[in-house]
């Protein structure tokens, strides 16, 4: 059997280091997590599937959703939106947009973004969807499909509303997906400030700036949320992403954030080992024409683990008993086996990457007596 570098996952990562690491530190938030965006180990959490108030965190799923508009090609960023009442008379943070305006999406993004601006949010989301009630069942729509089973939108900026909910690790979730699928408009996250009808804002992140390497994301803030904030920072090639909900104050989420992402930098390190779609091995398939189909993982590999373990992180793959044609590309034909210090930590999914037909009737004559043996 052959042997190669492989990722793990989350959920039983975090139980695998606990004896390799120092504990992460105490914060006051209500909810917290720290993971890594790249291969999505978990490193430190509490309450992290506990349903709260996002408040303004609500933003990231907003502008997730309006860029998919736009990467779809149904909206423009030099659009020009018209701005209604109800955008105008739209209570919080604000952009200060006036009815009757015409603003571009792309002036409405950053607005949204970096002033956290309710009445940009409601005014993307009217432009997008009709109405901000359209707009939010679009977003839950977004967070079926990202796996957020633990959240619901009634709103396009985090206004309260008791139907208004969602969780540490569901924010994570569509924040790795934004940055991922959305690049060239994450950018505007490390923006330090924006002006507007004359009023220039800065950005509420306090992070940005420090020299701790955070290039986003995002703050929240009412009296039932608490104060919120959503980071994600970048070391040496590693990204990590840090929430937390539900502290005391403004300070406290800063404070509560850098010590998150510190202990993570500080004790974890990441390795891109293998870029999804290559082979990692050459599987035997009967009556397979060829015979033999490429295997490998469907999406990039990336391993976190404690800092000096690198050389105890394994991993082997462990093929169905018999694969036999016709195999179609994609299908899983296998598990990858991960270890670390010799121990299981985690599967998963093999896949083949190309296509393998059933072979002539002399393959298959072959194949069958070769079997017996």
């Amino acid at each position: 059997m052959h042997y190669f570098i492989s990722i793990f996952f989350a959920s039983l990562f975090a139980t695998a280091v606990q004896a390799e690491t120092p504990p992460a530190p105490e914060v006051g938030a209500q909810g917290y997590l720290l993971l890594d965006y790249d291969s999505g180990a978990l490193l430190a959490a509490a309450n992290a599937e506990s349903r709260l108030e996002p408040a303004s965190l609500t933003k990231i799923m907003t502008a997730y959703a309006v860029f998919s508009e736009l990467a779809a090609g149904n909206i423009a960023l030099d659009d020009q939106v018209l701005i209604s009442e109800k955008a105008w008379r739209t209570g919080g943070s604000k952009m200060f947009i006036e009815v009757g305006n015409l603003i571009s999406v792309e002036d409405l993004l950053k607005g949204m973004i970096i002033q956290s601006g309710n009445d940009a949010s409601v005014a993307l989301a009217e432009h997008v969807a009709g109405s901000e009630e359209s707009f939010a069942g679009l977003m839950n729509q977004h967070a079926e499909r990202l796996g957020m089973s633990q959240s619901n939108f009634t709103n396009a900026t985090g206004l309260p509303d008791p139907d208004h909910y969602t969780t540490p690790s569901d924010i994570a979730r569509v924040t790795a997906a934004m940055i991922r699928e959305f690049p060239a408009y994450y950018r505007w996250y490390s923006q330090p400030e924006f002006s507007w009808h004359g009023i220039n804002q800065f950005n509420r992140n306090k992070l940005l700036g420090r020299g701790v390497g955070v290039d986003g994301v995002k703050t929240g803030h009412t009296q039932a949320a608490g104060y919120c904030l959503v980071s994600s920072a970048k070391r040496d090639g590693q990204r990590l992403i840090a929430v937390v909900m539900g502290t005391k104050s403004d300070a406290a989420r800063v404070a509560d954030s850098l010590a998150l992402l510190n202990y993570g930098f500080r004790f974890f390190e990441t390795h891109h080992l293998y870029p999804g779609g290559e082979p990692l091995e050459w599987l035997r398939v009967w009556s397979g024409d060829p015979p033999t189909v490429a295997v490998g993982p469907a999406t990039n590999v990336a391993a976190t683990i404690p800092r000096g373990d690198f050389d105890q992180l394994s991993a082997q793959l462990e093929p169905i008993t018999e694969l036999s044609a016709p195999i179609v590309a994609g299908q899983q034909v296998g598990e990858i086996v991960l270890m670390l210090h010799g121990k299981e930590i985690n599967r998963q999914p093999a896949v083949a990457l190309a296509a393998v037909d059933r072979g002539g009737l002399l393959r298959q004559a072959v194949d069958s007596v070769l079997k017996l043996f």
